[in-house]
């Protein structure tokens, strides 16, 4: 039987890279995420903002944040700003990884960075990087007992060394979810998020019939997620406005940045998100990096046109926005589009059938049976390839998750799979399943491969 992703009520929590200029912040990071996503360089203040990945690490989800180093050069222009960013970091974390420099020891700047941190009060786990084997932990790891804390961990971010021991350790630190007791059975949870400005707190406003949420012109006056419980006949939902989502170039304000840490971690709790896209600027390169979050965290996911009273008139306008969007997106064309204004309240009815009817597909469950014979019909319609002068083979599938539907499929070789025919099998599962208004998963495992 597949098994649900555990339904949240509290966002995941962050977890912040902190410490000074050069300490290998962004190695660990890349570690962590296993991946290049960082760029890692000798040379101090290479990060110079922050960013964030969603991390799983055994039962375990996080957003881990990357940070500039909090340094005192004031010969460096950005070392206000850089600074400015990584104490927001704190403010935004639940636990915070302070990596020092186990080469250098102690200097002057560790003090100053942990001074700043206990002030904050965050959970705090003091990380002693480039420490690269046992036969040297203890003499490097010296100098730090004098900050008379209770456990160091010492690490090599670069070999691993101390790794898992210190993963288990953040698993651990991470507060637990607060139930979802509090909502009704059965609650729909929606997100809505876009852009700054393109409405999202007045379609909320016009869904409620009330001024529920503060309503204004100036770009960004949603500041943090906001939850509203509302009842529609039988049905409840959990509506989540969020900030707007800026383009990095223009989240050097301390409180935008916050805001994209909550929109992200909004789309953790919610089942549907809902993009807003403005139908008079038309789709923009952030609209679709936005879209792209929400399928990064596996959301179920509905298009809304907002402002689509000024453009409805002129259809040939209306026409090339549709056209905008299949060619910026056309990894989501499973997801409904619909055409709205929050002002006049057009199309606002038929935003909550189609989310129910999306849920529907979202948290759907198939029989193994049923998949097993629709992965044979799709084999013998087109041949996998050869991988190594070997054919693929694929033995059998079977689903192991819901929200969104996630398979397995067990091959002979999961490298060889490539892409195109992943995106075969995508297809055909979607069209044998009746799932064309969700996403879904395939994961490839080799035989044998526990």
């Amino acid at each position: 039987m597949p098994t649900e992703e555990t339904d949240k009520l509290s966002p995941e929590p962050v977890v912040a890279l902190v410490g000074r200029p050069n300490v290998g912040k962004s190695t660990l990071f890349n570690r962590i995420t296993r991946s290049r996503g960082a760029i890692v360089d000798p040379t101090p203040g290479v990060t110079r903002d922050r960013h964030y990945e969603r991390v799983r690490w055994g039962e375990a989800s996080f957003l881990l944040v990357d940070t500039g180093g909090i340094d005192t050069n004031q010969e460096d222009p950005l070392v206000d700003r850089i600074r400015e960013q990584a104490i927001t970091a704190v403010h935004e974390a639940d636990v915070v990884l302070l990596i020092l420099d186990g080469r250098d020891g102690l200097i002057a700047a560790d003090y100053e960075v942990i001074e700043l941190l206990r002030r904050l009060g965050r959970q705090l786990l003091y990380v002693v990087n480039k420490i690269d084997g046992p036969e040297v932990e203890e003499q490097q790891l010296a100098p730090f007992y004098e900050l008379g804390v209770e456990q160091l961990w010492a690490l090599s971010a670069e070999h691993g060394y101390g790794f898992r021991d210190l993963m288990v350790a953040v698993a651990a630190s991470l507060p637990e979810h607060e139930p979802a007791a509090d909502l009704p059975e059965n609650t729909l949870r929606l997100a809505f998020l876009g852009r700054p400005n393109v409405g999202k707190s007045s379609m909320i406003n016009t869904i409620m019939g009330q001024q529920r949420m503060l309503v204004s012109d100036i770009s960004g006056t949603t500041r943090d997620a906001v939850d509203t419980l509302w009842q529609s006949g039988d049905h409840h939902y959990l509506l989540i406005d969020t900030a707007g989502i800026r383009r990095k170039g223009k989240t050097s304000e301390k409180l935008e940045k916050f805001s994209i840490i909550k929109a992200l971690t909004a789309l953790s709790r919610c089942h549907i998100a809902l993009v807003l896209i403005d139908a008079e600027e038309g789709v923009t390169e952030q609209d679709t990096k936005i879209i792209g979050y929400t399928q990064e965290r596996g959301c179920g996911l509905i298009l809304l046109f907002n402002k689509w009273d000024l453009v409805a008139s002129d259809k040939k306008r209306a026409a090339e926005l549709m056209d905008e969007l299949n060619l910026a997106v056309p990894f989501v064309g499973f997801a409904p589009v619909l055409r709205v204004s929050a002002k006049t309240g057009a199309g606002i009815k038929r935003i909550f059938p189609t989310a129910g009817s999306v849920y529907r597909q979202f948290s759907a469950t198939f029989e193994t049976s049923a998949l097993n014979r629709l992965l044979a019909d799709a084999t013998e319609a087109h041949r996998p390839p050869i991988y190594k002068n070997k054919r693929l083979k694929f033995y059998y599938t079977t689903q192991i998750a819901t929200k969104p539907p996630r398979f397995m499929i067990v091959t002979n070789s999961a490298k060889g799979v490539h892409f195109s025919y992943q995106r075969y099998l995508t297809n055909r599962f979607r069209a044998g399943l009746g799932l064309d208004r969700s996403p879904l998963q395939l994961v490839f495992r080799a035989k044998g491969r526990k």
